[in-house]
């Protein structure tokens, strides 16, 4: 007898973190087991860069090779042959969350219309497409630093905070210039309801290491003000993409037919309300929207209150779109 499965959903992690931040708290708390206990056929996503994604079939970790990418390959590449393959395991539309960075990869991968086809619905939580009133003073530190094209032109490829190197770069950032005494406030914004008993649990699996690229893609987008391609400066850029400056990713291309959810927070330092909007008005259809004006950047995945605050809306959104899937 064939095992019925319930309608798949692929949970998309965000810069620094991995597939294991969607079951860090308890099985009551975490949006992993929550979906799992809602007849949901919970899918993972681990980033190339990961600790769970080291794996290369001719590649190492140690190889410049290795890192050279950015989110425009996760989205292009890594979130389209994840959506790709749960497609063809399950045979049905898929329904996609993202956080933070995962919902800049899928923001960038649904205006592909091949991969917008084999989606049901999104949910993304805290939505970025572009960061240009960030109000993070750290990053802003980093930023003003030109730390991106610091650390690429030292020749240093891996961006991995546990690291001897980064922990002293963190130290140099903070050093008399950024008040890191709450480091995690600092660079998201404050949290209202994250429990700050655990850190040191959690501290065991983030963070994760991430491409020195990709910071520098990122910093492009603050100061820019854009939702492109990577830059690689006039002469790569005709190389590559024909054209001086780097295509942009059009979201008045993501089909209006798309169903979307969006929550986003009032203290979040990274997804700034006033860039939420920016992305609202270049999408054609009219996301569902929650608002939660205490939250910060990392409630959306670690609230205490994040059941009832968040994803019981998020499950209603899903099972009111899921018509493809059974449940």
């Amino acid at each position: 007898m064939k095992e019925q499965r319930g309608p798949p959903v692929l949970l998309q992690h965000g810069l620094f973190m991995g597939g294991d931040v969607w079951f860090l708290d308890s099985s009551e708390q975490s949006l992993g087991f929550i979906l799992a206990d809602n007849g949901f056929d919970v899918w993972v996503g681990n980033v190339r860069g990961t600790r769970w994604s080291h794996g290369h079939i001719c590649l190492s970790e140690k190889d410049k090779e290795f890192w050279d990418w950015s989110w425009q390959e996760l989205a292009l590449y890594d979130l389209t042959d994840m959506i790709c393959y749960i497609n063809s395991i399950t045979n049905t539309k898929i329904f996609v969350v993202g956080h933070s960075q995962g919902t800049i990869m899928s923001l960038a991968a649904f205006t592909q219309p091949d991969v917008v086809e084999m989606v049901e619905a999104a949910a993304l939580l805290s939505p970025i497409s572009y960061l240009e009133h960030i109000t993070a003073p750290f990053v802003l530190r980093m930023v003003n630093m030109h730390l991106d094209q610091m650390i690429l032109a030292m020749g240093i490829h891996q961006l991995n905070f546990r690291s001897e190197w980064g922990v002293n770069l963190l130290d140099s950032i903070c050093d008399g210039h950024v008040d890191c005494n709450d480091l995690l406030n600092t660079i998201t914004g404050k949290n209202c309801c994250f429990n700050n008993s655990r850190v040191d649990f959690y501290l065991e699996y983030v963070p994760h290491p991430s491409s020195s690229k990709n910071l520098r893609h990122l910093f492009q987008m603050i100061r820019k003000g854009t939702f492109s391609k990577y830059d690689y400066g006039l002469f790569k850029n005709l190389k590559l993409y024909g054209q001086p400056k780097p295509p942009v990713f059009d979201l008045g291309h993501i089909p209006k037919s798309l169903p979307l959810w969006m929550a986003y927070g009032g203290s979040d330092d990274l997804a700034d309300v006033m860039d939420v909007q920016h992305t609202l008005k270049e999408l054609q259809c009219k996301p569902e929207l929650l608002y939660l004006e205490s939250y910060g950047h990392v409630d959306f995945v670690l609230s205490v209150n994040a059941k009832k605050d968040l994803y019981d809306h998020m499950i209603l959104f899903f099972r009111s779109w899921g018509k493809s899937s059974s449940f």
